[in-house]
């Protein structure tokens, strides 16, 4: 309950940083050109609002809605969720939307967008100023790669190191990485010491972003880094250096394929009805072979701990505060080409399966509170929010743009009746959408 809490405090957070800044996009622009804004609200407000208030000489309304679905600015003469074209019969005042040249009509509609892809990038620059930029590259990882049986049947091998990939030098260890090498023709690795090339088959990254194991990661040495006191592991007289040989008769030939033995434990026991597991450990010390017999706690856990970074070399980059703001830009510039890149795969039977809804949004954050994760995601919603925002569609910014680049090329309007009935549409399928993804994360939580 706890981690659902913290969760779920991080996403309105983010949430609600995201809704007031792109709807501040469009308040700017259209106080700007002298349109009046009637109101001003985080969440939607159907029927009653939670909080609201009206400064004195002010023509906008500012309030806190109940339906945690976005917010809105409705600004006086155009067609929107708030108002349709009966609200507008009548004469045209000069502080109107529509009484705008286009040009103008055009900014305070992209505004929303704008700000939050200049938000990201803020974001992003303030994260390298503030912690750096922290990554084992992928030449120092020594002990190499640990592939599933997909990419051995590709031609990977266990230890191989990642070089290169159509002649693009492969540098860290992340998404980015994973989809160069699956749209790539042929990778370089290294292989004791020798150059090798793997040729690549037409594969998906969405396939292989689900395989469990997973298609490649870091192989980590089967050797204990440390113990927790009290734990299974401490009690039965693990220590700090022990290398891993066995569990239950299985090989472990990295702590990857330990983990991998420790899950299969827990996912038989729970079948079983158990709520513990018994395991048989081999392990040498010093050379020396021992067994012994053990069994886990009521979470599955042994209590031992290893991790990568300890066996490799760590590459950090410091910014200073000017120096940030290229490199932050350049980061978000790289997520959008990803985010963009990936999208093509929600049009797939398997994509479509995967859209996620709110319960989705919340598990990209983590489980305890972490301001540095915390920025990293709402910088990568923010970006998501200004694409899918941009995207010609009615009831998004991009349709009410697709249908003013429409005027500016035609030099005539669409009438205020055509453009309530492409805003009632563009309602439809987004509501649409946003019950589809929903239902997707019910049952992922149930099945």
């Amino acid at each position: 309950m706890e981690t659902f809490l913290i969760r779920a405090l991080q996403l309105i957070m983010s949430l609600s940083l995201l809704v007031i800044i792109h709807e501040g996009g469009h308040f700017f622009f259209a106080k700007l050109f002298k349109v009046r804004v009637t109101k001003f609200y985080l969440f939607f407000n159907p029927w009653f609002s939670l909080f609201k208030f009206k400064p004195k000489n002010s023509e906008t309304e500012y309030g806190v809605g109940w339906v945690p679905l976005g917010g809105y600015v409705q600004i006086a003469g155009m067609v929107d969720e708030t108002q349709n074209s009966e609200d507008l019969n009548h004469p045209v005042e000069e502080w109107e939307f529509r009484a705008k040249p286009a040009w103008q009509r055009l900014l305070i509609m992209v505004g929303g967008v704008l700000m939050n892809f200049l938000l990201a990038l803020f974001i992003y620059s303030m994260i390298l100023f503030t912690w750096g930029d922290s990554y084992v590259a992928l030449k120092d990882m020594t002990h190499g790669m640990e592939f599933n049986e997909r990419a051995e049947k590709i031609g990977f091998c266990d230890g191989d190191i990642l070089l290169s990939a159509d002649g693009q030098p492969l540098e860290r260890f992340n998404m980015d990485m994973l989809r160069i090498v699956t749209e790539a023709r042929s990778v370089m690795v290294n292989r004791d010491g020798q150059e090798v090339e793997v040729f690549m088959p037409e594969i998906s990254l969405l396939d292989i972003a689900k395989d469990d194991p997973a298609f490649v990661a870091p192989l980590i040495p089967n050797v204990v880094d440390s113990v927790v006191a009290g734990m299974p592991m401490a009690n039965a007289g693990i220590q700090a250096g022990d290398t891993l040989l066995t569990v239950n008769g299985k090989r472990v030939s990295s702590w990857n394929v330990f983990l991998d033995a420790m899950a299969s434990l827990k996912s038989i026991a729970q079948e079983e009805g158990k709520t513990q597991a018994d395991l048989t450990l081999v392990y040498s010390r010093g050379g020396v072979r021992d067994t012994l017999a053990l069994t886990t706690d009521s979470l599955f856990q042994v209590g031992v701990v290893k991790s990568a970074l300890l066996d490799y070399k760590q590459t950090n980059l410091k910014y200073g505060f000017f120096e940030s703001f290229p490199a932050g830009i350049t980061l978000g510039v790289n997520t959008l080409k990803g985010y963009v890149n990936d999208l093509k795969y929600v049009f797939t039977k398997e994509g479509a399966k995967s859209v996620g809804g709110f319960g989705t949004i919340g598990s990209i954050f983590p489980e305890v509170w972490d301001w540095h994760r915390f920025w990293e995601m709402t910088a990568f919603l923010s970006i998501i929010l200004a694409f899918m925002n941009i995207l010609p569609i009615p009831a998004l910014d991009g349709g009410h743009v697709l249908f003013l680049l429409y005027e500016i090329i035609a030099r005539r309007k669409p009438s205020d009746k055509f453009m309530e009935y492409a805003q009632m549409t563009g309602m439809i399928l987004l509501f649409a959408l946003l019950i589809w993804a929903n239902f997707n994360d019910v049952l992922r939580f149930l099945f």
